[in-house]
């Protein structure tokens, strides 16, 4: 009998115990998701989705792209650049964002800033404007990779009409 008492106040014992860690776990102050973690380099494809309408140099086009983003660690803002390149054209987007985390591996973010068009032809029309650029960033768990997809809008980026552009990226990159 004594055997099993022992046993039982044992028992009783690693019950408290499990129960005080249960309690103090659970009285912790809740995790703040932040924006996805770290700046990257990495390319993708391009399409535009608009045309100018004004003639054979107007019209949309695909292209790949080149993407940086280099993220502030102690504020919700990042520097991003596009480069747009294939086609009959190039264009440089450098923008600034304010990144709204989602969860721990993404974020949303809202960009402004100019394009800086070279030649005829580019998803983003074929004159440098002003831009705003909405998007998302998903770092893949326990890799080095982030996906990000996003548009760009170039309010009077084409020459003949004034027209607003609009391109939509998607790609992959190495965080560093």
């Amino acid at each position: 009998m004594q055997v099993v008492t022992r046993w039982k106040n044992q028992l009783a014992a690693i019950g408290g115990m499990a129960l005080a860690a249960g309690l103090f776990v659970s009285t912790q102050a809740p995790a703040q998701a932040q924006a996805a973690y770290g700046s990257y380099i990495g390319g993708g494809i391009s399409f535009g989705v608009t045309n100018g309408g004004g003639g054979p140099n107007e019209t949309t086009n695909a292209s790949g792209n080149l993407a940086v983003r280099y993220k502030f660690l102690r504020a919700p803002v990042s520097l991003r650049t596009q480069v747009l390149v294939g086609g009959n054209g190039a264009a440089i987007v450098p923008t600034v964002s304010y990144d709204i985390p989602i969860n721990w591996q993404g974020d949303a973010y809202i960009g402004a800033g100019a394009s800086i068009v070279r030649g005829d032809k580019t998803p983003i029309g074929n004159k440098g404007s002003f831009v705003i650029q909405p998007g998302v960033d998903y770092s893949l768990p326990n890799t080095s990779l982030m996906l990000y997809t996003n548009a760009i809008i170039a309010f009077d980026g084409y020459k003949s009409n004034n027209g607003t552009a609009v391109s939509i990226q998607a790609g992959a990159g190495l965080r560093f």
